[in-house]
């Protein structure tokens, strides 16, 4: 919150005036957007990093017999979990950053402390956060939907899991469930040339009873969920700075002083 440059109006106004100024002048959508962004971002890092490590797990245990056949799944995990690290860092410093932006803009906009000047360096600033924004909106758009993939192939080994479950039930054969497979090479997680690559009957039933299977798909689930808050988050940023722009640009033409 900005000092207030004027003691003596808290004093004319009185106390709850000049706190009913100060409330006015906080930019409650992007600090919103903050709250949003770090939960989404923590949400996504830490499930996200620790779930790329069950998968590894999983993949070596069930779906490839040699290391070479995932070595290239192994790599793209390393050095994603480095990725994640590095988005941590970078989302807790911008969302300072358009905070602090969406603070000087409802000052300005609001015109709550008298002699604040929408200055063309601060448009221009601000002009570069909706852009830089927006890009970054389209970025964790992609980020989203791949993250939805590994769900996608998990929801769909629970589900075959539970269809092999009926089907043991309902019959004595081994060979009427037998067939019921999950490829991981068809989802592009494996090479064509893995060995085995997928799983079948009750083999695979077992590995839903797994430990690893749970974490992994609860972990990629939130993931999921803070990914898609982040992205809840940097559209409302877009939104927010956007109206600001608007709102200053129009007081600029208008030779309204901000």
């Amino acid at each position: 919150m900005f000092p207030v440059k004027q003691p003596w109006l808290c004093k004319a106004l009185g106390c709850y005036d000049c706190c009913v100024r100060c409330m006015a002048a906080i930019p409650y959508a992007s600090l919103v957007a903050t709250l949003l962004c770090y939960a989404g971002t923590a949400l996504f890092c830490a499930c996200g990093h620790q779930a790329l490590a069950y998968t590894e797990t999983l993949v070596d245990m069930f779906f490839a017999r040699n290391i070479q056949d995932y070595v290239v799944l192994a790599a793209f995990i390393k050095y994603f979990q480095y990725v994640i690290y590095g988005l941590a860092s970078f989302f807790f410093l911008y969302g300072i950053l358009l905070l602090a932006e969406g603070f000087y803009t409802t000052s300005a906009v609001k015109q709550t402390f008298g002699e604040f000047r929408s200055t063309r360096c601060g448009r221009c600033l601000s002009l570069t956060f909706i852009v830089v924004t927006y890009i970054l909106a389209i970025i964790w758009l992609a980020v989203f939907a791949f993250t939805a993939i590994p769900v996608f192939f998990l929801y769909n080994m629970a589900e075959t899991c539970h269809t092999i479950n009926i089907l043991s039930e309902t019959t004595t054969s081994l060979t009427q469930h037998a067939w019921v497979c999950m490829d991981a090479r068809q989802y592009g997680f494996l090479p064509w040339n893995a060995m085995p690559g997928k799983v079948c009957g009750m083999t695979l039933t077992n590995i839903c009873k797994t430990s690893e299977f749970f974490m992994t798909y609860d972990l990629y689930v939130a993931a999921l969920a803070g990914a898609g808050i982040t992205l809840l988050a940097l559209f409302l940023y877009v939104v927010a700075t956007t109206y600001n722009y608007a709102v200053l640009r129009f007081l600029g033409r208008k030779g309204i002083r901000c």
